[in-house]
């Protein structure tokens, strides 16, 4: 046995080196060094599969403990309020018992293997995991990533076990330690990790309008947030005449919304580009847990495009048998402004600015809280003790569904479709991806 595992683990190693070679080479985003332009020469592409939509489930009890005797007839799925029958359903078990979900009665499920009719807790999983913690380098402050890094390097300490293999990159592809069991390697790659907000705006630009306001004014055609912007454009601007240079703030106020729409739809498409990138690489690892960290403050997917791309993301783990849990770097946040802030306006403006920056925070969260869902994963936040945070998300559920949906018979019409997963269970916790995008037929491939 020890000369068994010796090769295995000698396997592994160079599969982890493979690898490294393989990402560094091929899995960067554009480096922060580049600019926007470079970075729209050459995006990566997501692939959208339109034949089918994959729906991992995790259901856990009411003492949080996995549940893993669930069968195909125990599911049921809405799709925009209808009944949707499965075209396929198989389980992704870590030390499950995956013949109870293929089948027996609903009478046998009554009693799982973690209920007090059967105590005798399942062995240990001796499959090799692979953990990639993907600190997104784009979208973190210096504070808010120093604080992860922080943590990170603590729980790294004595977070991986005997079989465990990790890698420590950045959504910009500055860093790659490449998958390894060293933990100076793993350690240095933390260290060396820095913000890189390519596409974000200055914070001394005025109008100062974010990507979530921007989007109020440019695609929502919110004629508050275009007034709120125009009056920021006058408090940074005192020689101009609120009444005689109205039409040129207000035309300033759009042109800048506009410029920030596009900047912020490039940022979030390349965004969840390089998460796909590295979720596809994991997918060609050797079998084993495969379980990406994602380590951000959030970033805003609120067009009909963005929420594709994520729903892509999402059915490419299903595929790849990827995990993706994703931790918020922010901790506990406050959405105040700031005193330099507060100087350029008063009453309604100021009002305006805080609820769009609350609006903005809260909204930030979406996009981590759905790959999570999404994929199995956890979601932590609303915690300043991040290193609690990481040593919680690294542990990947004993058990999952996967269910599969046709897409015969649906209009590719581009609009979202709410899912609703249940299961015939009481007292029990579903966690299962809440929708999905079928997108258009792209008219310029023949």
């Amino acid at each position: 046995m020890r000369r068994s595992d010796s090769r295995r683990d000698a396997w592994l190693v160079v599969w982890a080196l493979v690898w490294l070679m393989y990402t560094a080479s091929n899995v960067k985003a554009q480096p922060a060094s580049g600019t926007a332009q470079r970075a729209q020469d050459k995006p990566f592409e997501i692939e959208a599969n339109v034949n089918r939509v994959l729906v991992e489930v995790v259901v856990r009890d009411r003492h949080g403990q996995v549940v893993n005797d669930l069968k195909k007839e125990d599911f049921q799925v809405e799709d925009n309020g209808k009944a949707r029958a499965l075209s396929a359903f198989s389980v992704e078990g870590h030390g499950a018992v995956e013949g109870a979900a293929q089948s027996g009665s609903k009478e046998d499920s009554a009693s799982s293997p973690a209920s007090p009719a059967n105590p005798s807790p399942a062995p240990p999983s001796t499959e090799a995991r692979f953990i990639l913690f993907l600190f997104d380098d784009l979208h973190l402050s210096l504070e808010d990533l120093a604080q992860a890094k922080a943590s990170a390097a603590k729980m790294l300490e004595g977070a991986l076990g005997g079989t465990d293999m990790a890698a420590v990159v950045s959504l910009s592809g500055n860093a790659n330690s490449g998958l390894t069991r060293d933990h100076k390697v793993l350690q240095d790659a933390i260290a060396s990790l820095k913000p890189r907000a390519v596409y974000q705006i200055s914070g001394s630009e005025c109008p100062n309008i974010s990507y979530y306001q921007a989007d109020q004014i440019q695609n929502k055609h919110d004629s508050v947030a275009l007034q709120a912007a125009t009056q920021q454009v006058f408090n940074c601007s005192p020689g101009m005449n609120p009444q005689r240079d109205h039409d040129v703030a207000e035309r300033t106020a759009e042109s800048t919304a506009m410029r920030v729409v596009m900047r912020g739809a490039l940022e979030v498409h390349q965004t969840y580009a390089a998460i796909s990138e590295y979720v596809r690489r994991m997918g060609k690892l050797p079998a084993g847990q495969r379980l990406v960290v994602l380590v951000s403050s959030g970033f805003l997917s609120i067009t009909p495009e963005a929420m594709s791309e994520e729903s892509h993301v999402i059915d490419l783990a299903a595929q790849a048998n990827v995990t993706i849990s994703a931790l918020d770097a922010r901790g506990l946040y406050t959405t105040n402004l700031s005193a330099s802030e507060s100087s350029l306006g008063s009453g309604r403006t100021l009002q305006l600015q805080e609820e769009y920056r609350r609006n903005t925070a809260t909204t930030n969260e979406n996009a981590m809280a759905e790959l999570a869902n999404g994929t199995g994963g956890s979601f932590f936040h609303n915690s300043n003790d991040l290193e609690a945070g990481f040593r919680a998300l690294t542990e990947t559920p004993s058990c999952m569904y996967l269910l599969e949906l046709p897409l015969e018979g649906i209009k590719a019409d581009g609009s979202y479709h709410r899912l609703k997963v249940k299961v015939d269970r009481k007292e029990i916790e579903v966690r299962a991806r809440r929708g999905y995008f079928v997108p258009k037929p792209d008219k310029n491939k023949k």
